[in-house]
């Protein structure tokens, strides 16, 4: 790590029905929308002796060698979003009210080190799409010495203004959010590196032809930013002069559909060879050094971190699972075993191995020299233990996951069908973990529903081909998919009663869906899409651009990957639910599917959430909506 370590504590309410949202999805998602009260994330000093978080705009500090372990308030010039301590623990960085301000921990001397009067401008702090859709989750990073910052500056004035209302509180202004969507111009964001005195140059590089700022990094032979074109089709790989901002060019990478964006890459190794990835036909590979280091079919997910010549990285050669894996000099090892997902963090001298498969979660401290310690997992468990039956579907072999009531015997009465898919680039459901998603779909099936979770092309976890296979038209195979997946889990069990079939998502699942009645009504005979993104022109730029291009060069494309083009085609039921606060996949997605519906004729029902944002998360709201879908999927499947 460059700079100092952060985790990020999760709450079980952040398991949201998307599916696993991995640690550094919710930090990128606008720290508006943060779904948990109270320390949602800290930061430590490279040998994790300091602590720093905030609680309510207050920073706090912890002192892990004192005989009490108190936090102690540390003053500060204002509400404190995203501090950060630096590597020696000195000094902790953090932004309030648009401005970059750096706080001595001994002296409590605190210094503004960036600010602009212009209000369209906030100093390290990430823009939209940084946060949403680059994984870039942050807008300053420490050197490694803790004597200067790299800090972005984002300038919105180029960005249009939506409002997003309550319209259950008339007497409240509509809130304006800045929200660049596809074809619309972005932010203008460019890096700037800072000494403590309060000198600054700016990182220059040609930020016409790349104006994506997607990673940034600070290592021992400085600081290392990637940088990606408009359409991305190509990332460059920039080292950085901190004293002169001057670059130059390290790697470029091209792809004829887009170049992903791997967590963790660019990297480099004590001797300065590169860490990256490269997509060689159907798998994703490691590179160091220019040098694939990992084999064909290991599909590298993240770089988690790079010690000296040691790369420590997360990949799956199965899609349900995700494991630990340790390049360096000995060559390339597998660190952890049995089905889930198994992730760590490394400091000096320890890792801390985090693992969550079917049967729980359990963490596990590794020190040099010393007895592994295992740390007990107090989160709640939920009322019901899924019933999970682990598939195989079609020739592409789609991991399936089928969930059938406990009451359920083999030779009983065919079960109406729920099929509940995430299904796309964001997110895998079918993974071998303890989720929030199976509770639930446990629940609907002890309401008599053989419930059917599949991951088909475009999600995760398959390589660069799979994922790929939705470039130019995002609805087409994984709708495909769903049903390849139904009416293979109906041969292989015999549980099904494919007369009765429904589809339930929430966001782009909710897109799928509204798809499967809109397109595929000989197979599908209900629908429930929560906050569907329906027009594929109004969801942000670097998102949507990724996989349909330009609008204002591939209209056709946009139509055929957007909701309202079907919409005169539905003669099934059909329930839409949206919050109205939702400022990611705003409420004007279901309202003009609506509207074109009933310009078409065609009935359907629209169920707003009051207050409620992209996923509804009061204890009330969602257990209503729950038990309302329920009643919504046995009328109109005549149940």
């Amino acid at each position: 790590m460059s700079d100092g370590q952060e985790i990020l504590l999760v709450a079980p309410e952040n398991l949201g029905d998307d599916g696993p949202v991995p640690e550094a999805e919710l930090v990128r998602r606008e720290r508006s929308r943060e779904r948990t009260a109270g320390v949602v994330a800290y930061s430590t000093d490279r040998a994790v002796r300091h602590v720093v978080f905030a609680v309510k705009g207050d920073l706090y500090q912890l002192d892990l060698d004192s005989p009490d372990r108190r936090p102690e308030l540390v003053p500060t010039a204002g509400p404190v979003v995203d501090p950060r301590i630096d590597p020696s623990g000195r000094r902790v960085a953090y932004v309030t009210g648009r401005a970059l301000h750096v706080v001595e921990l001994a002296d409590g001397n605190d210094r503004r080190l960036a600010a602009d009067p212009d209000p369209e401008v906030a100093w390290g702090l990430p823009e939209h799409v940084a946060a949403e859709s680059m994984q870039r989750n942050r807008g300053h990073w420490w050197s490694p010495d803790g004597t200067r910052l790299l800090a972005a500056r984002v300038d919105q004035t180029p960005v249009q203004r939506w409002w997003i209302a309550d319209p259950a509180n008339p007497g409240r202004k509509p809130r304006e959010i800045a929200y660049p969507a596809a074809g619309t111009p972005n932010a203008i964001v460019t890096l700037h590196a800072f000494d403590l005195s309060g000198g600054s140059v700016e990182v220059r590089w040609d930020r016409v032809g790349y104006e994506y700022l997607t990673s940034v990094g600070w290592d021992s032979r400085g600081p290392l930013i990637g940088v990606q074109a408009r359409d991305q089709r190509t990332l460059q790989v920039l080292a950085a002069d901190p004293e002169s901002g001057e670059t130059r060019l390290v790697h470029e990478q091209s792809d004829p559909a887009w170049v992903e964006l791997i967590a963790g890459t660019p990297a480099r190794t004590e001797s300065g060879r590169l860490v990256h990835t490269e997509d060689a036909g159907e798998t994703r590979r490691l590179t160091v050094g220019g040098e694939a280091v990992t084999p064909d079919g290991l599909q590298v997910r993240a770089v988690l971190d790079v010690s000296g010549e040691a790369v420590l990285f997360e990949a799956n050669d199965e899609p349900t699972e995700r494991h630990l894996w340790l390049y360096d000099e000995t060559g390339l090892r597998k660190l952890s075993e049995g089905a889930g997902i198994h992730t760590r963090s490394r400091v000096p001298g320890a890792l801390l191995m985090v693992s969550n498969t079917e049967s729980g979660r359990w963490f596990v401290v590794q020190r040099d020299g010393r007895p592994d310690q295992t740390i007990t997992a107090l989160n709640a468990k939920p009322g019901l233990t899924p019933r999970i039956t682990w598939l195989r579907a079609g020739e592409l072999q789609m991991r399936t996951a089928l969930l059938l009531p406990s009451w359920y015997q083999p030779g009983d009465a065919p079960l109406p069908v729920l099929m509940s898919p995430y299904g796309g680039s964001a997110s895998q459901l079918a993974v071998r973990v303890t989720g929030a998603w199976f509770a639930t779909a446990q629940w609907y099936a002890e309401a008599g529903f053989a419930v059917i979770i599949a991951d088909g092309r475009g999600t995760p976890g398959r390589g660069p081909v799979w994922e790929k296979a939705v470039h130019l038209d995002t609805m087409t195979a994984p709708l495909e998919d769903q049903v390849t997946a139904l009416h293979s889990v109906a041969e292989q069990t015999g549980a099904l009663d494919l007369t009765k079939v429904a589809m339930r998502g929430w966001s782009y699942g909710g897109l799928l869906s509204a798809a499967a009645v809109l397109r595929r009504p000989d197979v599908f005979h209900a629908a429930i899409a929560g906050a569907a993104p329906s027009d594929s022109r109004m969801y942000d730029t670097h998102w949507r651009e990724r996989f349909l291009g330009h609008p204002g060069e591939n209209p056709e494309v946009y139509d055929r990957s957007s909701l309202l083009t079907y919409a005169a085609g539905l003669d099934r039921p059909l329930l839409l639910v949206h919050g109205l606060a939702d400022d990611n996949v705003v409420a004007a997605h279901t309202l003009r599917l609506s509207a074109a519906l009933l310009a078409a004729g065609r009935q359907h029902q629209v169920l707003p959430l009051s207050g409620a944002t992209h996923m509804p998360t009061d204890a009330a709201t969602v257990e209503g909506l729950m038990l309302h879908e329920l009643r919504f999927l046995n009328e109109a499947l005549g149940l």
